[in-house]
C-alpha cells in the first residue's frame, strides 16, 4: 500500500499539460515471478527535478527502462510528455535525453569526436548543423575548453558531464538520469548537481534515480520513494519532510527542569543527556517553549530547531534505511 502524498490512482490517472510522466498500476514481473515492479502509480510535474529514490533492487533501472520503452511492462501502463509508452516512441523519445547504467565512449576519440559520433548516429539530425550542436552541448555541460581533450584522460565528473552533453545534443523536455553522481567524487557530485539544477532553470523536467538521500535532499523539488518494487511515498519534497515534526535541543544545566517544563507542555520523544534535553516540537512555536523554559527559572545556555532529513523521513515510513552519502 502506498503512503504516497499524491499516489492515489485517482491523481496518476490524470495526465497532460502539468506531468511529465505518469504511471497507473506500471507492473514487470519476469519470467522467473519475481515482481520487480508492482501496481507503481507515477506521478512527474513538468519543470521539477524529480527524484526516484530507492536501494539498490527497489526496482527503480526496470521503472526507466519501462519509461523509454527499452522494456514491456505485464501490467499497467505509463505516458511520458502525454504520450503512451511504448506506443509513441518514435515521438516521444526525440525529446527526451537520458543516461542509463552509466555513458559508453571511445577512450581514444576526443569529447568532441564522441559526440560527433553520437550525432550522427542520430536519423533525425542535420549533419550540416553537426559542428555547432556538438560544440553547444559542450559549452552547456562546461567542457568547451576539453573538446580537444581525449576522453581517456577525462576525470569522472568531466566523463558523466559528457554523457549529460550526449543527451543534450538537441533541445529536450525531458532528461533521465539513473544515477547521475555514482562513483564520483566530492568535485564530481558537485559540478553534475550544479549542471542538473541549470538544466532545470532552463525549463527542462529532470527525472534523477538515486540511491543517495542527500544529494537528492539537495537537487529536488518533488521525489518518490520505491522499495522492493512498491511506492511507499511520492511528492514536494517540503510536503515529505513536513511529514515529520522538527525536534527541539535545549541545552542546559537543569536537564531534569527543562525535561519536566517539556513534558508539561506536551512535548514528545524526549531525551535527556548530561547537558542536554531533546523532543518533538509537535505543533508548539519554538518561542512559547523557550519563554515556558526561562519562566521557570531553567538556565537555557542553547536553543535550536532541527528539522528532519530526508533518511529520518524515510526510515520512519519503510523501517529500513540505505546509502546516504555514498
Amino acid at each position: 500500500m502506498s503512503h504516497g502524498l499524491t499516489g492515489s490512482r485517482e491523481t496518476a490517472a490524470t495526465s497532460g499539460e502539468g506531468h511529465a510522466i505518469v504511471s497507473h498500476g506500471l507492473t514487470k514481473r519476469f519470467r522467473s515471478g519475481q515482481v520487480a515492479v508492482d501496481a507503481l502509480d507515477l506521478v512527474v510535474p513538468r519543470g521539477s527535478v524529480f527524484g526516484f529514490l530507492g536501494p539498490n533492487g527497489s526496482g527503480k533501472t526496470t521503472t526507466i527502462r519501462m519509461l523509454l520503452g527499452l522494456v514491456r511492462p505485464t501490467g499497467g501502463g505509463c505516458e511520458v510528455l502525454g504520450r503512451p509508452m511504448p506506443e509513441a516512441l518514435s515521438s516521444v523519445l526525440p525529446k527526451v535525453g537520458a543516461v542509463v547504467e552509466g555513458p559508453a565512449f571511445y577512450p581514444y576519440l576526443t569529447g568532441e569526436a564522441n559526440l560527433r559520433r553520437y550525432d550522427a548516429a542520430d536519423p533525425t539530425a542535420d549533419p550540416r548543423t553537426a559542428r555547432r550542436r556538438v560544440a553547444a552541448a559542450l559549452d552547456r555541460v562546461g567542457l568547451g575548453a576539453a573538446a580537444e581533450k581525449r576522453y581517456k584522460a577525462y576525470s569522472l565528473g568531466m566523463r558523466q558531464r559528457l554523457a549529460l552533453a550526449a543527451a543534450l545534443l538537441r533541445p529536450r523536455e525531458l532528461l533521465v538520469l539513473d544515477e547521475p553522481t555514482n562513483g564520483l567524487d566530492p568535485q564530481g557530485t558537485r559540478e553534475v548537481r550544479a549542471l542538473i539544477k541549470d538544466i532545470a532553470a532552463d525549463g527542462t523536467t529532470v527525472f534523477v534515480s538515486s540511491h543517495l538521500l542527500s544529494e537528492v535532499e539537495q537537487m529536488c523539488t518533488d521525489l518518490a520513494v520505491m522499495r522492493t518494487g512498491r511506492l511507499v511515498a511520492q511528492g514536494p519534497l517540503g510536503d515529505l519532510l513536513s511529514r515529520r515534526a522538527p525536534r527541539i535541543r535545549v541545552e542546559t544545566p537543569h536537564v531534569a527542569q527543562a525535561a519536566s517544563v517539556l513534558g508539561h507542555l506536551g512535548l514528545t520523544g524526549l531525551r535527556t543527556e548530561e547537558t542536554e534535553v531533546t523532543a518533538d516540537l509537535g505543533d508548539l512555536l519554538p518561542e512559547r517553549v523557550n519563554a515556558a523554559l526561562v519562566g521557570d527559572g531553567v538556565a537555557v545556555r542553547g536553543f535550536a530547531v532541527q528539522r528532519p532529513s530526508l533518511e529520518e523521513v524515510f526510515v520512519d515510513l519503510t523501517g529500513e534505511g540505505f546509502d546516504v552519502d555514498g
